[in-house]
């Protein structure tokens, strides 16, 4: 009987042949896969948004803008089968995910929209690689700003957030790029990174310390279709603008301020014009000093309590969701874009603009 190091050994003698051959495949392979990755373009996905012919500055990602046409089935006739034909183009939304570190016209740009103003905008969305060199572009037309969403704030959170944007374009084409994109428009801030935990809320009369978390919300534009001309191209008219209601999360034992709120406003009836708030969420820097970006709110009213679920080995401390609806908001750009001056901070915030009269509502442009 063979030992097992005999054994071993004879296993060995045969195996050791084929090493030449094995080492001789991982060299050849390796000779494939190099000249493979030396015939393909490489790409680092720098993905740029160009608007009105000027670099702004680079997005975190996008998707979106596909070209669409709904098929018509035409069950009549004297085929056995389906006749069909395809109606009218239409253009999907171009969705991109933007940081603090655009051009400040940008920011410009959601502000105007959240005034009803719809201003229209031509651009691009092209992917550069590491040199800069353009590879590829999609191009949209007149677009206008249809909802912005902005991420929800946590004091838990510690993963980069960033602002949505989606863009109603009139029309869109894929275009081959040409040449070298040229470097962002002054004023670009670079890709400020916002990290969820640093923001401040404040709502008149009420204690928001103790708010561990403000929900995401979406500002949407609404539209109303219009005729299509020869150019196959369909019109669209701008609605009115829907502000979300506002959600929150507090404990429950520092919450006496909202529940005293809800007592007089939902239970009590309390709820006219005078008794609903402002507000505003800011945006912080790392330095707490330093603001990227103000939300504020108008008409505030409150309308829903619910505590959290509870269970045994739950948290002792309960958490409460407050909701209150919201007539209207503002976007303010501080120090998004690059706007922070040379130490870091920025301007101090002003004090919360009076509510505005329901009968001076923004002037939109058709």
């Amino acid at each position: 009987m063979l030992s097992l190091k005999q054994y071993g050994d004879g296993m060995m003698s045969h195996v050791k042949p084929l090493y030449p051959m094995v080492a001789g495949i991982l060299v050849l392979s390796a000779l494939v896969v190099s000249a493979a990755a030396k015939d393909r373009p490489h790409v680092s996905g720098n993905p740029v948004l160009m608007l009105d012919g000027k670099n702004v500055g680079f997005i975190h990602s996008a998707e979106g803008g596909a070209i669409m046409a709904e098929v018509i089935r035409e069950p009549a006739g004297p085929a056995y089968f389906l006749k069909k034909h395809i109606g009218m183009p239409r253009y999907e939304d171009l969705v991109m995910h933007v940081g603090f570190g655009m051009s400040k016209g940008v920011y410009e740009w959601i502000q105007q929209a959240w005034k009803g103003q719809n201003p229209r905008k031509t651009g691009s969305l092209v992917v550069a690689d590491a040199q800069m060199q353009a590879q590829s572009e999609q191009k949209f037309f007149d677009a206008t700003i249809a909802s912005t969403t902005i991420p929800a704030v946590d004091a838990t959170s510690k993963e980069p957030a960033y602002i949505t944007l989606a863009l109603a374009p009139a029309y869109t084409r894929i275009q081959k790029p040409v040449g070298k994109i040229a470097p962002a428009e002054s004023g670009t801030g670079g890709q400020k990174v916002f990290l969820p935990f640093n923001f401040k809320l404040e709502i008149d009369g009420l204690d928001c310390s103790k708010v561990t978390r403000v929900e995401s919300f979406t500002v949407k534009q609404t539209w109303q279709a219009g005729a299509a001309g020869s150019d196959r191209i369909q019109t669209v008219q701008p609605g009115k603008l829907e502000f979300p209601n506002l959600r929150i999360t507090l404990a429950e034992a520092n919450a006496q301020s909202f529940l005293d709120w809800h007592e007089r406003f939902v239970i009590k009836g309390e709820n006219g014009d005078s008794a609903e708030k402002n507000g505003r969420l800011t945006l912080l820097t790392s330095n707490p000093q330093a603001e990227l970006l103000r939300i504020r709110f108008f008409n505030m009213g409150i309308c829903g309590l619910q505590p959290e679920e509870i269970g045994r080995g739950a948290d002792p401390v309960r958490q409460l969701m407050v909701e209150m609806y919201v007539e209207r908001m503002e976007f303010e750009c501080v120090g998004a874009g690059g706007d922070s001056d040379s130490t870091g901070t920025t301007t101090p915030a002003a004090p919360a603009t009076p509510a505005a009269p329901r009968n001076l509502a923004p002037t939109r442009r058709g």
